[in-house]
């Protein structure tokens, strides 16, 4: 996926914990995790082997009782599928879509931003994703974690 322009959508991080992807705890092989913030519920299923599990997104803290909105992996304390290390670093992401945003984003020899809050999710990535010098080794990671089997 090569592009010469990138136009930044603001996109946080919390656009892509809805849907996780996973490391099933029995089969390890790859599960999603995902979660119903409105109807207070998280689910982690695995296709591979059946594995089902749900979960409140309620949680204690300070003595207060409430729902806690948080990426779907952490309900279950799941590792996550599209991980991998990168330079005494780690080059991670929730789904294909945060893949692929940051695919975009990396790939582009131009990069637009407009409108920018200091929250987005490229404003918060570690320094190496930006580097000119990491494209062509980040792109080539990239491709390897879309490529990782089933």
């Amino acid at each position: 996926m090569k592009t010469e322009r990138f136009n930044d959508q603001n996109k946080r991080l919390t656009d892509f914990r809805t849907e996780v992807l996973v490391v099933c705890p029995a089969c390890r092989k790859q599960a999603v995790a995902s979660v119903e913030y409105e109807n207070e519920k998280s689910r982690l299923l695995c296709p591979s082997c059946g594995y089902n599990k749900e979960r409140t997104t309620e949680a204690r803290l300070f003595g207060i009782r409430g729902p806690v909105e948080m990426a779907a992996n952490l309900y279950f304390d799941a590792e996550l599928w599209l991980v991998h290390p990168f330079k005494g670093d780690v080059v991670w992401a929730h789904n294909y879509a945060h893949l692929d945003y940051l695919e975009s984003y990396i790939s582009a020899t131009l990069r637009e931003h407009k409108d920018r809050s200091h929250f987005t999710l490229l404003e918060k990535l570690p320094r190496f994703y930006h580097d000119a010098k990491n494209r062509a080794a980040l792109l080539k990671l990239i491709n390897k974690m879309r490529k990782r089997p089933l």
